[in-house]
């Protein structure tokens, strides 16, 4: 198949862990209660998003794909200031959402992570869809993340990225 994708000039993306909320563990995500300090981000957030955004790791930013115009966006603010934001949005016209986190470096190890997760997760599932969490291979820490909010493997994962012959060529 890579031979055959090579051929036609079309590249892989890159493998990815796919993980989603097992239907045992989504009752005890829909029942907790949202901390104090964790909460959905809206268009009135712009201003705290863009210092969160710029005091990230611009690498963090591109991979989680983390934006506040997505369809479902929580953050987790500390000490005055957005130092946790997640975002979703449906998977191709499914009721797959699609799943990014991210933790200033500052405030990591801290358990924001993993609560702002698992309330997105609960949020999505109230909305009747299912949170799907992916990360590349090598990103050990966004691994355990998930693992910890309760989400467990199910496949690993490679799309094509590009080079994609459509076959209406001229």
């Amino acid at each position: 198949l890579r031979s055959a994708l090579a051929a036609t000039g079309a590249a892989l993306h890159g493998a990815d862990y796919l993980f989603y909320l097992p239907v045992e563990n989504q009752a005890a995500v829909r029942a907790e209660t949202v901390p104090a300090g964790t909460r959905q981000l809206t268009v009135a957030d712009a201003g705290a998003f863009a210092q969160f955004a710029a005091a990230a790791p611009a690498q963090d930013m591109a991979e989680a794909f983390v934006e506040l115009d997505h369809w479902l966006v929580l953050g987790t603010f500390a000490d005055g200031r957005l130092v946790a934001a997640a975002s979703m949005y449906p998977w191709r016209g499914t009721h797959f959402a699609d799943l990014g986190i991210i933790t200033l470096l500052e405030y990591r190890g801290r358990g924001l992570a993993k609560r702002t997760v698992r309330a997105i997760s609960a949020r999505a599932l109230a909305e009747g869809y299912e949170p799907q969490y992916r990360c590349q291979l090598d990103n050990t820490p966004s691994a355990s993340l998930a693992r910890a909010a309760g989400f467990a493997q199910f496949a690993t994962w490679n799309v094509i990225a590009s080079g994609i012959c459509t076959g209406t060529d001229s």
